[in-house]
């Protein structure tokens, strides 16, 4: 077990897990190309991938540089080495990272029935499609309060610990009894 772990780098469980991936995968593409216009599935495809890489990318690139100077995380005291950063302001980003992300991610997924443009998920399933964008709002405003609950937590933690002595200060040289 260990030779196999040294000489492929990782347990044989994720192994099985890339094939069982990979396996899916393959499975889905058959299927997908497979339809009456396989090139249309090529075209949606090249299609996302320049919408990603050639909009979106700089986009969520911009904004999130923006978010960093206003919330203070990319400002830098004079003599602080490059990658050391004291600023308060980055552990915050990262609290507002993580829910606009996943906010983003449902949108994108769902916004045609969160704007709804669904004409035909009424006809297919027979409900209503008009509860998308009050639901996306809750579940977003849900992430924020769910985030902004994380961020109090730290910074009270962080309080409580930055207070007190440990034994490692306690036992330097010179530490006052």
């Amino acid at each position: 077990m260990m030779a196999f772990r040294k000489r492929y780098g990782a347990p044989p469980l994720h192994l099985l897990l890339v094939l069982g991936s990979f396996a899916l995968t393959g499975y889905a593409g058959i299927r997908l190309l497979s339809g009456q216009e396989p090139w249309m599935v090529v075209l949606w495809f090249a299609g996302a991938a320049l919408l990603h890489d050639l909009v979106l990318l700089p986009l969520y690139t911009f904004t999130d540089r923006a978010a960093q100077i206003v919330l203070g995380g990319l400002h830098r005291p004079p003599g602080l080495p490059a990658g050391a950063s004291s600023a308060p302001g980055r552990s915050w980003v990262n609290h507002v990272r993580v829910p606009v992300f996943l906010s983003g991610l449902l949108f994108l997924t769902y916004f045609p029935l969160i704007l709804q443009r669904g004409n035909r998920f009424t006809a297919y399933t027979t409900l209503p499609d008009d509860v998308f964008l009050g639901r996306w709002l809750l579940i977003t405003a849900v992430l924020f309060a769910l985030s902004a609950l994380t961020l109090l937590i730290r910074l009270f933690r962080s309080r409580t610990t930055s207070g007190r002595r440990t034994p490692e200060d306690d036992s330097r040289p010179g530490a006052e009894a």
